[in-house]
């Protein structure tokens, strides 16, 4: 027994609203459509799918096992259409990339140099994301790719396309400033400005962990919405903050020294996107900005 695309439709549509009215809108139906859409099914299936009274509709155990089984086929069937479509369609259409933060317009900036001579039927947008709302755009589908500082597990994140020292962003007029280079530990003995919560946690811990390597609390300092704000803190003597070296040529302050570190991991930072968005002018993308930033 093979059911229609209307019927699945239909059917799944009718068990997550569980109303007739708000389906027929949806679809673009009468209700008595709707209706008769799904008594076929149930005659077909030789059962009842749905409870249906006065003041509401309720799947049956029998429907609710439907519609878990059916949801990941259909799911994957529109993805599967989907792709065939992008590999039709080849480079060309539209790529909307952002970047965070200056390090991050760079590497951009050299992968779209690269992606447009091979590529020159797709157009790129560029956008500017903050740290408050970077992920948030990624995932909201205003931005197909975002290059930013890993780590980013809520993403699939692509190759590493700039590692660079860690350094102390630290008041000017401040003992450290003085330092050549300090250790991490000294995490713990300044407040540190925190990142928003909506950035993904691993970033946020990686940036600004709780506990530095030896087991010592970190205190936190308050909390910014972008880089800028976040050397205005400090400068203010509100906190200090680890950031890439990049910051030294990219964001220099007179209120503001970057000392090194002598113990921390470099800052990484790459290309990540929505595994849901996969399409060939990104998967080009990405090759162009591994190729042309290695």
């Amino acid at each position: 027994m093979l059911l229609e695309r209307t019927e699945v439709q239909t059917f799944l549509a009718l068990a997550e609203e569980l109303h007739f009215g708000r389906v027929a809108e949806q679809l673009g139906l009468t209700t008595g459509r709707i209706s008769q859409t799904i008594k076929k099914l149930e005659r077909r299936i030789g059962a009842p799918l749905f409870e249906r009274t006065t003041r509401q509709v309720r799947l049956t155990p029998l429907g609710r096992d439907l519609a878990a089984d059916l949801a990941p086929l259909v799911q994957g069937m529109d993805e599967a259409v989907h792709r065939a479509v992008e590999r039709a369609r080849g480079t060309t259409g539209l790529l909307r990339a952002g970047f965070l933060g200056a390090a991050a317009g760079q590497l951009l900036l050299k992968a779209l140099e690269l992606f447009t001579v091979r590529h020159p039927d797709c157009k790129v947008t560029i956008h500017e994301c903050q740290i408050h709302d970077a992920m948030t755009r990624l995932r909201g589908g205003e931005l197909d790719v975002l290059i930013t500082a890993f780590p980013v597990s809520q993403a699939v994140a692509g190759p590493v396309l700039l590692s660079e020292a860690r350094v102390l962003a630290v008041p000017a007029g401040s003992s450290w400033a003085a330092h050549a280079s300090i250790s991490v530990e000294v995490l713990a003995e300044q407040p540190v400005i925190q990142l928003p919560h909506d950035m993904p946690q691993e970033l946020r811990h990686e940036r600004t962990p709780t506990h530095t390597p030896a087991g010592r609390p970190v205190p936190c300092g308050p909390t910014a919405a972008t880089f800028p704000e976040v050397l205005a803190l400090v400068a203010a003597g509100e906190g200090v903050f680890p950031v890439g070296e990049h910051a030294r040529q990219f964001y220099p302050r007179p209120d503001v020294s970057y000392v090194a570190f002598n113990d921390a991991a470099p800052v990484q930072w790459g290309p990540v996107w929505l595994e849901s968005n996969i399409s060939t002018r990104l998967r080009a993308f990405v090759q162009a900005a591994a190729d042309a930033n290695t």
